[in-house]
């Protein structure tokens, strides 16, 4: 594991008290010393906000009412913050990132991005413009096997990839959950969520592991058909299919789904070659199936020696013991840090080699949206991927 001289100097907006993800941040963060929470605005109420971050251990004077509150105050420390994960409904990440940016801070922002491409590629240019490092917060990209597989997939243990197949399809929501749950109901009201619900909520995860996965995945058409099976989330849709073509003659295919009654997580990626597949499947993250056509099927296990190093690389605890969620996002936030480090020292030859989710995974997801809309807007139409 990579190691700093001092850990770098790191807020959150949002996350405040009763948020699950806030607590996977702080924990994610906290794992390796190389992020130090000092300061955050963590909830709409200035009240609540103080009282959180001083239950966390931070000075009150660092416990702010508003993001531009605290970017203010910090930015006249010599001790202010360097880092801001944002953590807050969808619709608050555009400005508030770019507010950031505007205050020469690195940013790690929960998806989707924006709500538009048109945002996401402003933020991307201001990124470049600053020299700051905008990190996407796609957390089941730190897992092991998924480095593994894409090792194997690069070295062409499964030949020519064929077929992607994607699912996030959970059941927990397939009932109208949000008449009394203000954690699903701002994902299915477009003023907050933006253009979808589904497909930006969970489906950008899965495409993202799609694309660290396989080399060149790129998409040259698809077609979308959302539904929205509780009436009352229309427009926004709570179950979603697409179809895509791939370049190189590949195909494609991702289920995005919150009423699929019954299923705990049902997060799976399935990569087809021509002489072997690939699956993973998040609900038993420390196992990746090798199954060669002929032989008998195989299941790869997490810290194992005979393991790719890209996937070594990230083992924690050894192996045969069970790694979940929480070191999966220890490892990206690992990856942030390294990759906030080196753009701090110009260290061009680290920026180029460290594997993280980035600015251009965030536009890509938005893009990946915006496609979507489109073609379901048109009668499941096919649509070129612009």
């Amino acid at each position: 594991m990579h190691t700093m001289v001092r850990p770098l100097r790191w807020a959150m907006i949002g996350g405040g008290q009763g948020s699950q993800i806030g607590y996977i941040h702080r924990s994610a963060a906290a794992r390796d010393g190389m992020f130090s929470l000092t300061a955050g605005a963590f909830d709409i109420d200035p009240q609540r906000s103080k009282e959180f971050g001083i239950s966390l251990g931070l000075d009150s004077d660092r416990c702010y009412g508003t993001y531009q509150e605290m970017f203010a105050a910090e930015a006249l420390r010599e001790d202010g913050i360097e880092v801001v994960s944002i953590a807050t409904p969808n619709r608050f990440h555009y400005e508030m990132s770019k507010a950031a940016l505007e205050a020469d801070l690195h940013v790690i922002c929960e998806k989707p991005l924006t709500f538009t491409v048109k945002e996401a590629e402003e933020l991307r240019d201001l990124a470049q413009k600053k020299h700051r490092i905008i990190g996407v917060m796609y957390g089941y990209s730190g897992y092991q096997m998924i480095h593994q597989a894409r090792a194997m997939i690069a070295r062409g243990d499964i030949g020519d990839v064929r077929i992607v197949s994607m699912q996030f399809a959970h059941g927990w929501h397939s009932e109208e959950v949000e008449a009394h749950d203000p954690g699903t109901k701002w994902r299915v009201t477009p003023e907050v969520a933006g253009p979808t619900y589904v497909l930006g909520d969970i489906a950008t995860h899965v495409l993202y592991l799609a694309q660290l996965m396989v080399p060149g995945f790129s998409i040259e058409k698809l077609m979308c058909s959302r539904q929205s099976f509780i009436p009352s989330r229309a427009p926004l849709e709570d179950n979603a299919f697409v179809l895509m073509q791939l370049a190189h003659g590949a195909v494609a295919q991702l289920w995005a789904s919150a009423v699929n009654a019954g299923a705990i997580h049902n997060q799976k990626i399935r990569i087809v070659g021509s002489k072997a597949s690939l699956e993973w499947w998040d609900e038993h993250p420390n196992q990746l199936s090798y199954e060669v056509q002929g032989k008998p099927k195989q299941l790869l296990d997490r810290g194992a020696p005979y393991l790719e190093p890209e996937a070594l690389s990230m083992d924690r605890i050894g192996s045969g013991h069970a790694e979940g969620l929480f070191e999966s996002w220890a490892n990206i936030y690992h990856q942030f840090a390294r990759v906030m480090h080196a753009a701090d020292h110009q260290d061009t030859k680290m920026l180029d080699t460290i594997i993280y989710p980035d600015i251009e995974s965030g536009v890509d997801g938005v893009r990946f949206i915006e496609n979507c809309v489109r073609s379901s807007d048109n009668g499941a139409s096919w649509v070129d991927y612009t």
